[in-house]
């Protein structure tokens, strides 16, 4: 038998470690093999619970908790009105409404909810308006948008979808022998009736309060207001990512920037606060600097918040508010019969 010589000391006194046995070796690769394993599943899992988080939120934004309908116009304000539906302007959705008459009017206003509600809209409120349009001579009509609509829910789409029922109410108030009519729009009410405008929607006037139009800088806006302090990468990018997975369109669809940019023929009543923290107030400001019709004005209201300025300035919105109804009655009779038939 062959004898191995000792481990030779390097210094003097510190010997050199003895080799692992094969079955020691095959043990340390294991463990560390498991331990690698252990952390990319740990990374693997960490990915997927962050871009799972942005999923969600992608989902909630194109699916929001809508409320049921509580009332209607009949036990709200005591206003007789008719069960309506109707489809959308590209027939691929059914849009669900309630049109209250005015006998013998011609004029009618529709009425554009915002995100995250229905046709009552309460805190805007939808039934005092209603009320006082009534009084005023004006149909009007109330209707969901179809991430409101509980029959046949819908996701919502930023405008792109709610656009095309927008464009469909109008044409049933106009099937209804409506010669003038106007919408009255909050929130991204207001920005889906820009965005019908763009469409060529046939209306003579526009009242757009609290206008909100989804973009990048739109959305992470309102991602600023929460407790959650997001970075603004990857979080947009993600939740851009998995929108049309969610709710079938892309931000990129929504035409923001064009909607902001285009004068129109006809006249527009844009009311914003500076307090707004969910729709800067740039929006209907960028809106107004290119409007040329020249009843078209806009109304900043300080210290403001979001669709809260009939509540907190009723008395000077309705005051604005009837004088701007009066100068589109203006204009559609003039442009209709010319200066000698205007009556207002």
């Amino acid at each position: 038998m062959t004898t191995l010589p000792a481990p030779v000391a390097l210094g003097g006194n510190i010997p050199l470690p003895l080799l692992p046995e094969p079955g020691e070796q095959s043990l340390v690769r294991r463990i560390g093999r498991m331990m690698m394993y252990v952390f990319l599943s740990g990374v693997l899992a960490l990915v997927l619970i962050y871009a799972g988080f942005h999923a969600y939120m992608a989902w909630k934004l194109t699916h929001p908790n809508v409320s049921p309908l509580t009332s209607n116009p009949m036990l709200a304000k005591n206003l007789a009105y008719s069960d309506v539906t109707f489809p959308s302007s590209d027939g691929k959705s059914t849009v669900d409404g309630w049109w209250i008459p005015v006998e013998g009017s011609r004029q009618s206003i529709v009425l554009s909810h915002g995100y995250g509600a229905n046709r009552e809209e309460s805190w805007v409120p939808m039934y005092d308006l209603a009320d006082m349009l009534h009084k005023l001579g004006y149909n009007v009509l109330m209707f969901d948008y179809g991430f409101a609509n509980g029959k046949h829910r819908l996701s919502a789409t930023g405008g792109v979808r709610e656009s095309k029922q927008l464009l469909g109410a109008i044409q049933y108030a106009r099937q209804q022998g409506s010669e003038e009519l106007i919408v009255w729009g909050f929130s991204m009410g207001a920005g889906t009736a820009l965005q019908a405008a763009l469409q060529h929607a046939p209306v003579d006037g526009m009242i757009l309060d609290s206008t909100f139009l989804p973009n990048e800088d739109t959305l992470y806006y309102n991602l600023e207001q929460t407790q959650l302090k997001l970075p603004r990468y990857p979080t947009l990018s993600l939740i851009k990512w998995f929108l049309p997975i969610m709710g079938g369109t892309s931000l990129d669809q929504v035409p923001a920037k064009l909607a902001q940019d285009t004068p129109f023929d006809f006249p527009i009543f844009l009311i914003h606060g500076t307090n707004d923290r969910k729709a800067p107030v740039y929006l209907a400001e960028n809106v107004a600097k290119v409007q040329t019709n020249p009843y078209s004005q806009l109304w900043v209201v300080k210290g403001a918040i979001h669709e809260m300025i009939f509540r907190t300035h009723k008395k000077e919105y309705v005051d604005r508010l009837t004088v701007f109804l009066k100068e589109v009655h203006t204009a559609t009779v003039t442009k209709k019969f010319g200066t000698h038939a205007v009556s207002v």
